[in-house]
């Protein structure tokens, strides 16, 4: 059985929190950073796209993760960009990503940061699933 990607918001006391799922750890990091982007209530504009390249590295997968997403937010942040389409790569703990996107319409919701909360990436039947916290 193959398992499928994906992500849901999930219910969080005071943050927002997302459950993702995938086949492998590239794909579990690209569905977190769709799902981020969604829950945002990004909107891009359609007449001009860009791409930004980010580099990470870390100690462990669930670090590496954090790590990616909050670089996300960096570019959305420094520039007023939004992104819809994730190339990764991985080379052990090192993750080279390219992403594509565009300038900002309009951006719903603001996160300050990804949290380490309860944090862990974990084997299931078919893949790997993860509950990502946000601090908003």
């Amino acid at each position: 059985m193959t398992m499928r990607s994906g992500y849901k918001e999930i219910q969080h006391t005071a943050d927002w929190a997302l459950q993702v799922w995938a086949p492998d750890l590239t794909g579990l990091m690209q569905q977190a950073a769709l799902g981020m982007i969604a829950l945002m209530g990004a909107r891009l504009r359609h007449d001009r796209r860009l791409e930004r390249t980010i580099m990470v590295s870390a100690d462990d997968n669930e670090s590496l993760l954090v790590a990616f997403l909050n670089s996300i937010l960096y570019e959305i942040e420094l520039d007023s960009v939004g992104f819809d389409r994730f190339e990764l790569k991985l080379d052990g703990l090192k993750l080279h990503a390219r992403l594509a996107g565009a300038p900002l319409l309009e951006l719903q919701k603001s996160i300050k940061a990804v949290t380490f909360h309860n944090l862990e990436i974990r084997p299931v039947e078919a893949g790997l699933e993860t509950a990502i916290v946000f601090d908003v």
